[in-house]
C-alpha cells in the first residue's frame, strides 16, 4: 500500500496576526505578520522541528502569498526565510510592496 500523503492547509488567523500551517489538522508552523498600509509585513516563519525536511515552509510561504494575491494585498518580506524564498520564486515578486 502506498504511503498516504498528509492533508496540508494554510489558514489566515488575523486575530493572531499569523498564517498557520496545518498538517493533518495539527499546527505545524506559522508566518507571523504585521498589518501595514495595503498589505502585510511578513516578519517571521517557523516550522516545528517534527515537521522539518518536508518542504513545508515553502508550502506555507506559497499558501500565504497566494492568499495575499487573491485579496489584492502587497507584502513586505522582513523575514529572512521569505526574502530568500522570494528570490527563488520570481512569480511572486509582483506582490512585494515598493
Amino acid at each position: 500500500m502506498p504511503p498516504v500523503e498528509p492533508t496540508i492547509a494554510i489558514e489566515d488567523r488575523p486575530d493572531e496576526h499569523r498564517y498557520v500551517l496545518l498538517v493533518d489538522g495539527e499546527e505545524a508552523g506559522f508566518i507571523q505578520y504585521r498589518p501595514m498600509e495595503g498589505g502585510l509585513d511578513l516578519v517571521h516563519t517557523v516550522v516545528d522541528d517534527r515537521f522539518e525536511g518536508r518542504g513545508l515552509a515553502g508550502k506555507l510561504a506559497a499558501g500565504a502569498l497566494d492568499d495575499l494575491r487573491r485579496r489584492g494585498l502587497r507584502l513586505k518580506p522582513t523575514c529572512p526565510y521569505l526574502r530568500s524564498w522570494l528570490e527563488r520564486h520570481p512569480e511572486y515578486q509582483d506582490l512585494v510592496a515598493p
